[in-house]
């Protein structure tokens, strides 16, 4: 499981000032508890951060990965301005994941059953040895640093529409219009795909099918994998390093 830091946000705004940045509805955290997955863009659309924004008992918290964490938090005081909401981080808290009954003080993971529960205690976790890179292949859910490229990568492509991440009715947001233009007038030529692998090769092997470019091998785990694929090169049989891809449905 990625490592991750906590930052609570207090204020009147908000709720709103997350409202007009993100790709999915905050709002009804207003009403009580609850786990909300979205990302933020840049203005031409493309994938800055994806985090969890969490009504709790310890408040309003943002859960993002610690590699993207600081560039993400001065992007978001950047568009503070006369908002009167107040970011800071919370290192005395911790976030818990785990599989089973969700606890009552946690939430199922918005983005896929198959990930357990989430939740923010002042404890520290304790290693269970749950293999999440092996869940998050089988549910095809991108990892931040992974799959998921700051300046690069577009959330629909990564399949945001698919795990709840991306709200298309909520309004304005950062990054919308280009997100709603490749949701309603172009067809998606690209995207993330399950494959299954033999052999080995290093994620960020780039996938040749009969001898061209058609993709890129990202997270493995078990003989399956997560790969950036354009679908009119997609193979029965292709080749990634010494590793033989083929398509999974």
């Amino acid at each position: 499981m990625n490592m991750r830091r906590l930052y609570r946000l207090t204020g009147p705004d908000a709720l709103p000032f997350l409202q007009g940045l993100v790709t999915n509805d905050v709002l009804p955290l207003a009403k009580g508890p609850g786990l909300v997955y979205a990302a933020l863009l840049t203005p031409q659309g493309k994938y800055l951060a994806d985090f969890f924004v969490g009504q709790t008992a310890h408040g309003l918290i943002l859960d993002l990965p610690e590699v993207l964490a600081e560039a993400t938090i001065r992007r978001l005081s950047m568009y503070r301005l006369r908002a009167d909401v107040q970011i800071a981080p919370v290192p005395e808290l911790f976030i818990h994941r785990g599989l089973g009954p969700c606890p009552a003080d946690g939430f199922a993971d918005p983005r896929d059953a198959s990930l357990g529960w989430w939740a923010v205690r002042d404890v520290p976790p304790e290693a269970d040895g749950t293999d999440w890179t092996a869940l998050r292949v089988a549910a095809l859910v991108p990892e931040a640093g992974v799959e998921l490229i700051p300046d690069d990568s577009y959330i629909l492509e990564a399949g945001f529409e698919r795990l709840h991440g991306v709200d298309f009715r909520k309004g304005c947001y950062v990054g919308q219009e280009v997100t709603a233009r490749m949701k309603h007038k172009t067809e998606l030529r690209k995207g993330l795909v399950k494959v299954a692998v033999e052999g080995a090769a290093p994620v960020g092997t780039p996938i040749l099918a009969n001898g061209k470019e058609a993709g890129i091998l990202f997270s493995q785990s078990g003989g399956q994998a997560i790969a950036w694929m354009r679908h009119d090169r997609i193979q029965p049989v292709m080749q990634a390093g010494d590793a033989l891809v083929r398509p999974r449905d």
